[in-house]
């Protein structure tokens, strides 16, 4: 029994430990809110900027299965009657080409493919030290900017922008703070 009650104090001890290391709560700096083509909210993305660039975590629903394009876009404006091309084309403020696998790229805007389920979710936690919220590379200049998923997956080097096909849904990046 001693045994027990000590390994218990134990295991307690361990998770405060671990929890005073972790950070209680994450900062909310940015909200995106995506709608699909008939202009229906299917999903939200917070944004969190940091000291090496920003982490974006979405959540969207009724999506095609399959992998999609997911880009930053340089405007701050989601127009589903237009097919979202209101957003602009990739967020490039450095002028470099598009895709991770051409030399001079990628653009601030280009994120890694996502794949959705059958279930139509996609779930998405990715990193971003090409752009900010303050300063060069900032999300929140004079036209904002847009997180767009892509009806096909970015082939990650044809120019100007990967080859991803149709916009699929869209959402204006908005800052909390």
């Amino acid at each position: 029994m001693k045994a027990l009650i000590a390994c218990a104090a134990l295991i307690v001890s361990a998770t405060a430990a671990a929890a005073q290391n972790q950070p209680t709560s994450t900062p909310l700096d940015a909200r995106a809110v995506f709608m699909n083509k008939e202009g229906k909210t299917i999903g939200s993305a917070t944004l969190i900027d940091t000291p090496n660039g920003v982490l974006i975590r979405a959540d969207i629903a009724n999506l095609p299965p399959g992998p999609h394009g997911f880009h930053i876009h340089e405007v701050g404006r989601c127009d589903a009657s237009g097919g979202f091309e209101s957003a602009g084309g990739h967020y490039n403020p450095r002028g470099a080409k598009h895709g991770y696998w051409i030399e001079g790229g990628p653009h601030a805007g280009d994120l890694p493919n996502q794949t959705v389920g059958q279930d139509g979710k996609l779930l998405a936690e990715v990193f971003n030290p090409h752009v900010g919220f303050d300063g060069e590379g900032t999300l929140f200049d004079q036209d904002g900017s847009a997180l767009v998923v892509h009806a096909t997956a970015d082939d990650y080097r044809s120019q100007p922008s990967g080859g991803a096909g149709d916009r699929i849904a869209c959402a204006v990046i908005q800052r909390n703070r």
